[in-house]
């Protein structure tokens, strides 16, 4: 199956690129390399991979905000991001987490074990996609600007709108506060947690009380029936 992905493998150190590269495609994979932050965003952009392999410490742009770069996207939402560094810090992997990382794998690890995590995430991803795409309660129709349950159209404000678009992308998902700003508000203006709620609030109304669900001290998830 692995021959249907593509991953793109983010690492300053062209020895490390040259061996995941070479596990990976071994494995069937379709790879891509960039050698910093920079370089990696802008060919995410023109790939739009399925994972993205991402080093924590990189010159000019570190891991962490290249994956929020990425993350306040909107052709990657549905790109999963799996940090592969040797910092095993707890508060790195929490800035990993909250800067929108699927996954914190720790260096060194054996490439078999890589292949079997990467492997696992990708099973995820597309179980979280059949789930969306089997779902008939719940649609976003971008070409319109609706929401559509149960086949009746709902009319919902831009931020509502793009905040359960976000949600929609990956059911069952948790968004941190932190991804859900990157994303839905970038850099427009100055929000805090107490706009992110009202929004939640209002959505729910809307759609449906158990539709969206709180992980109390991260974030929120879409939990799909």
């Amino acid at each position: 199956m692995n021959k249907d992905y593509t991953i793109l493998v983010v690492d300053d150190e062209e020895d490390i690129i040259e061996l995941l590269s070479y596990n990976l495609k071994k494995e069937g994979f379709t790879v891509h390399t960039a050698s910093d932050g920079k370089m990696a965003i802008k060919k995410a952009k023109e790939i739009i991979p399925d994972l993205i392999l991402l080093d924590v410490m990189m010159p000019e742009m570190d891991g962490i905000e290249t994956c929020g770069e990425i993350r306040a996207e909107e052709t990657l939402a549905s790109t999963l991001i799996a940090f592969l560094t040797a910092r095993g810090e707890d508060y790195s992997q929490i800035a990993g987490f909250d800067a929108g990382a699927d996954d914190y794998i720790t260096k060194p690890i054996k490439p078999k074990v890589l292949i079997s995590r990467i492997n696992a995430l990708l099973r995820r991803v597309k179980d979280d996609n059949k789930q969306a795409e089997t779902s008939v309660t719940l649609q976003v129709d971008r070409e319109r600007y609706v929401v559509i349950k149960q086949d009746v159209e709902i009319s919902v404000p831009r931020k509502e709108f793009e905040l359960l678009a976000l949600l929609l992308s990956k059911p069952g998902k948790v968004f941190s506060r932190e991804t859900i700003l990157n994303v839905v508000w970038g850099q427009e203006v100055v929000v805090g947690d107490r706009t992110i709620d009202v929004h939640i609030r209002k959505l729910r109304e809307k759609i449906g009380d158990e539709t969206i669900k709180t992980v109390k001290g991260v974030g929120y998830k879409l939990q799909l029936e």
